[in-house]
């Protein structure tokens, strides 16, 4: 891959604290500075990677899921993913405990991943409530719940709204039910709840396809990286703690017991699964996981 200064990769990352892992060799020496020279790293929402890929003004993406299913000619870039194979803490549905899932008439929604949405869909077909309306707000519970019944939650507004909850609950006396998204989903299938993966157009912004050295050594790059930031979640631990109101207690156990960070056997097998059953309901367009790419 060349590296010189204009013809870097244009990555579109996600600024929430989830990915930290994966970012790690990206933002902290001796790798950031050669990574620099061959990556432009532009950060946002998920949603916002999904779209910039879609748009061709991004060449890898941290997208969500979803996207892989709306967004033709992707390809999933091996051996790394946000994904969660328990509870995970920053995909919450907040409804009020007076109200059951069956009877929600409205449910304000973060855009911020289309994935968790769909998630969400599906799962309000299995509580029996499928065509209960999502209206689209910025991630701000008091303010989502004055204008719906229940809201969704993603990435870092939903860790401090459950760092929030008591102080929540004793300034205004009501009773939430917090519905941890990944929980519900581990339930419904025995399955991770896979909310993003690195993905790639077909064509870059350097004039062609990205051919097989070319992918390797991406592959390589952020396969690297993600081993790296696993192996010093106490620096970043350390690090996000200034940047979020947030112990570094809490950010430790988020990182290694909330998050899964590799794209296994059994995190393939959730996205199928997901796919298959979005098109079932026609949540999502048919899409077919491609085989997986070994990871040296």
């Amino acid at each position: 891959m060349s590296t010189t200064s204009n013809s870097r990769l244009r990555i579109a990352a996600i600024n929430f604290l989830n990915p930290a892992p994966l970012m790690w060799d990206f933002e902290h020496p001796p790798l950031s500075a050669p990574l620099a020279l061959r990556y432009q790293i532009d950060r946002m929402t998920p949603s916002e990677c999904a779209a910039r890929l879609a748009s061709g003004t991004a060449d890898i993406g941290l997208i969500p899921t979803a996207a892989l299913a709306t967004t033709p000619g992707l390809r999933i870039l091996p051996g790394c993913t946000i994904a969660s194979k328990t509870r995970v803490r920053s995909l919450l549905l907040v409804r009020r405990a007076s109200q059951p899932l069956t009877a929600l008439r409205s449910v304000a929604a973060d855009t911020a991943s289309r994935t968790t949405l769909a998630y969400a869909r599906i799962l309000f077909h299995k509580w029996g409530n499928p065509t209960v309306p999502f209206l689209p707000q910025a991630a701000d519970l008091d303010s989502m719940l004055q204008k719906a019944d229940a809201a969704i939650l993603i990435g870092d507004p939903a860790l401090l709204a459950l760092e929030e909850r008591a102080n929540r609950f004793e300034r205004t006396g009501e009773e939430l039910v917090y519905h941890d998204l990944a929980e519900e989903w581990r339930a419904l299938t025995g399955l991770p709840f896979v909310s993003a993966v690195w993905a790639a157009v077909a064509k870059n912004s350097l004039g062609g396809d990205l051919d097989s050295e070319t992918w390797e050594s991406i592959t390589e790059d952020f396969n690297k990286s993600r081993i790296h930031g696993l192996q010093n979640i106490d620096a970043l631990a350390a690090e996000w703690s200034t940047r979020l109101p947030i112990s570094e207690s809490t950010i430790r156990t988020y990182l290694t017991a909330n998050i899964h960070y590799t794209l296994d056997e059994e995190c393939l097998e959730g996205m199928a699964v997901f796919f298959r059953t979005a098109a079932e309901l026609q949540i999502l367009p048919a899409y077919t996981l491609p085989v997986p790419e070994p990871v040296s």
